[in-house]
């Protein structure tokens, strides 16, 4: 596969075949994720490859309340679990655990569950003495999660980067043995779609891109 087809075809896969992943293939997904790029070449990921049948249960219990809030937030038209002007709501028209998600429910039988840890202490968080939450420590770990993708695209094979994960960390973290001073940055699903992504949708470059400043004339 091209490497801009892969880039332009490599969407976000929630359903999958059967069809089982060999461990093969998926250690080569894994090396060729390890050359992504990250601050002072440091690779500070580390991954769990969770085969246990009852682990990934106590993971997909753990994470779906996690998705019956966002899917609750979501209804009310807010950004879930933004930092900003973030404003209360009410679960009002959903019971825990009675919103339904595939990937959830049966995470038993899902092909690849994985889960990506961050090593704390091998990132510069550039951002961490400003007057709001940090974020340019993901640039170290996204792209290697970013990478598994696109490697299992030119495969044939599909998937998807959740985070649903985090928000329980003392939870799923524990079930993990996740090291002191590390973070559960992602839980990536890998299998043979049952549909695969051909064409994405998004905003031209003109919508997002501006000269000099970010209030400046459209990039065109």
């Amino acid at each position: 596969m091209e490497l801009r087809d892969g880039i332009r075809t490599t969407g976000a896969v929630r359903g999958f075949t059967d069809q089982a992943v060999d461990d093969e293939i998926l250690q080569a997904i894994l090396d060729d994720a390890r050359f992504a790029p990250s601050g002072g070449n440091r690779q500070p990921w580390r991954v769990a490859v969770v085969q246990d049948a009852n682990t990934r249960v106590k993971l997909g219990e753990a994470m779906k309340p996690v998705w019956d809030e966002y899917v609750a937030i979501s209804a009310t038209g807010q950004t879930p679990f933004t930092v900003v002007d973030a404003a209360p709501y009410q679960l009002a028209s959903v019971t825990p655990g009675n919103v339904p998600n595939d990937l959830l429910d049966n995470i038993a039988t899902v092909p690849v569950v994985l889960a990506v840890a961050a090593d704390l202490g091998s990132i510069a968080m550039m951002d961490k003495d400003l007057d709001r939450a940090t974020i340019t420590g993901g640039a170290s770990i996204y792209p290697f999660c970013w990478s598994v993708l696109l490697s299992a695209r030119s495969r044939g094979l599909g998937g998807v980067i959740t985070t649903f994960a985090s928000r329980v960390e003392p939870t799923t973290g524990a079930l993990l043995n996740l090291p002191d001073n590390w973070a559960l940055a992602a839980t990536i699903f890998l299998g043979y779609p049952i549909k695969q992504t051909t064409k994405l949708t998004r905003r031209p470059v003109e919508s997002f891109t501006t000269v000099n400043t970010f209030d400046g004339l459209p990039f065109r």
